[in-house]
């Protein structure tokens, strides 16, 4: 792993972090074409930022940390906004964001002990992108006649995918933490 900070990919999710207030203030405002325009180009860099990390082979610790928290950020802001406006349900709210809060005490409880952290699974990366396409397509859903429909369809059928991954990615992070707790308590 490269320690440089300034990398292409880094770059690109620095900016996918500074367009989340960006995106916040368009759904707030009832904007939501031109927020569904910030999401989708939020969601291209999220997409360029891999590529490019693996082709330039410009992979860093802060990019491993930054490419996340945006994702985190996104579905955070998203799902309260979506909240407030009544698009989406307090439980789904509520599922999302207390699975993120059980994996940050797992994760203090493991920097505290000076592990982790734990390796990204695929279940994580594959409800993160359920959710990331969920929350367009249930914004969608508020518009009328078939596209409103058909919208709202897809939509609530990634949401329930990406809770359903989320939790599963959940349980296996538990189970990694548990197992990496026991193998520092032996060595100790």
């Amino acid at each position: 792993m490269r320690a440089e900070v300034l990398t292409i990919p880094n770059v690109i999710s620095g900016l996918r972090l500074l367009l989340v207030p960006i995106f916040a203030a368009l759904l707030l405002a009832d904007q939501d074409l031109w927020a569904l325009g910030v999401l989708a180009v939020a969601g291209a860099s999220d997409w360029l930022d891999g590529v490019l990390a693996r082709r330039l082979g410009q992979w860093s610790r802060l990019g491993e940390l930054l490419d996340p928290a945006a994702d985190r950020l996104f579905i955070l802001v998203t799902l309260v906004v979506l909240t407030l406006r009544d698009v989406v349900p307090l439980w789904l709210l509520v599922a999302i964001v207390g699975r993120d809060v059980l994996l940050s005490l797992v994760l203090s409880i493991l920097t505290s002990r000076h592990l982790g952290p734990l390796p990204v699974h695929f279940a994580g990366k594959a409800g993160t992108f359920a959710l990331l396409y969920a929350f367009p397509l249930l914004l969608l859903a508020q518009w009328e006649g078939g596209v409103g429909t058909v919208a709202g369809v897809v939509g609530w059928a990634f949401a329930w995918w990406g809770v359903g991954l989320y939790w599963l990615a959940a349980g296996i992070y538990l189970r990694q933490a548990i197992q990496e707790l026991r193998r520092h308590r032996q060595v100790s």
